[in-house]
């Protein structure tokens, strides 16, 4: 079966067990072996030279972060590789990136995630490492006080724990499960454009799952507020991590037992049932009216190929 590019392949040893030991992670921050990959408003530095099928991570040195006069004490710990050696994601401002030294030659280009898998620029590696860094970085932004007493958190266990200088309280990463459903019947599947959406793509129902509520219900409630349709057997397929900013794609094929549409064009622009040659040349931009499907860096693409018996 196909893999989701977008933040699944796993390149580097986490080491979860060694993050809250402060004194190990200190020596890895130090070390001349350590590398640093560079955030700017939350958009990744990628090497100079980049074309749109070809790139990679800009990773500065100990020597190259220390001259950029760049904080490593709340740098965000991604791993180890198989020699032992520590990558780091360290984020910034735009602000703070424009007033360093050498701000063009070490922060340009910064481009925007989505951006970089939606054109395929990344090798999935690198893509992981991208979307585990950005999603991360992006809780820290929302994470400095604390949810408790509302006193300042400070950074722990390389970025993967904030505690509480006042009232102790600890806080972790937190990820939200949303369900992303193909809906089925047998023979069609739904489809829906949402209002967002890039004129005429049209791409699988999803939405979060709710406190208290199982995959199977989600799956169910969510297609039946949005389409009217009553939903069977749920069946799971795959998952994906979705650093945006940070959510746990759950694909899912939902067996449907009603056929008749309902919009809810409050959250749809549009949805209708589509032929398994219909979404075959959707995937392969050959529509005659021009519709599109997600691309490869997305878990709907995978479940729309699953959909045309490709995987």
């Amino acid at each position: 079966m196909p893999t989701p590019t977008l933040g699944t392949t796993q390149l580097l040893d986490r080491a979860s067990a060694r993050r809250p030991d402060a004194e190990w992670m200190r020596t890895r921050r130090v070390s001349d072996a350590s590398r640093f990959m560079i955030l700017v408003d939350l958009k990744l530095v990628i090497a100079p030279g980049v074309d749109r099928t070809s790139g990679e991570i800009r990773w500065l040195s100990l020597r190259e972060v220390e001259a950029l006069a760049l904080n490593t004490e709340d740098a965000l710990f991604l791993g180890l590789d198989a020699q032992g050696h520590a990558y780091f994601a360290i984020a910034i401002t735009d602000h703070l990136a424009r007033a360093t030294p050498d701000a063009v030659q070490y922060f340009r280009p910064a481009v925007d995630l989505r951006t970089l898998a939606m054109q395929g620029v990344l090798t999935p590696e690198d893509q992981s490492l991208a979307g585990q860094a950005r999603a991360l970085a992006q809780w820290h932004e929302n994470a400095r006080c604390c949810g408790k007493c509302g006193s300042a958190t400070k950074v722990k266990d390389g970025g993967w724990r904030r505690k509480c200088w006042a009232c102790g309280a600890e806080w972790f990463p937190r990820t939200d499960p949303v369900v992303i459903m193909l809906v089925t019947d047998g023979e069609r599947c739904i489809l829906a454009h949402e209002h967002r959406y890039v004129a005429k793509m049209y791409s699988t129902l999803a939405g979060f799952i709710e406190h208290g509520e199982d995959i199977e219900h989600a799956v169910r409630r969510e297609v039946g507020e949005e389409t009217g349709i009553r939903v069977g057997k749920v069946e799971y397929h795959a998952s994906q991590p979705w650093p945006f900013p940070h959510s746990l794609m759950i694909g899912c094929i939902a067996h449907a037992e009603t056929t008749d549409l309902k919009v809810d064009t409050t959250e749809l622009a549009d949805a209708r049932w589509f032929s398994r040659e219909e979404v075959r040349a959707m995937l392969e931009n050959r529509h005659p009216d021009g519709l599109t499907a997600p691309g490869r860096h997305a878990i709907a693409n995978i479940l729309l190929r699953h959909f045309v018996g490709e995987s």
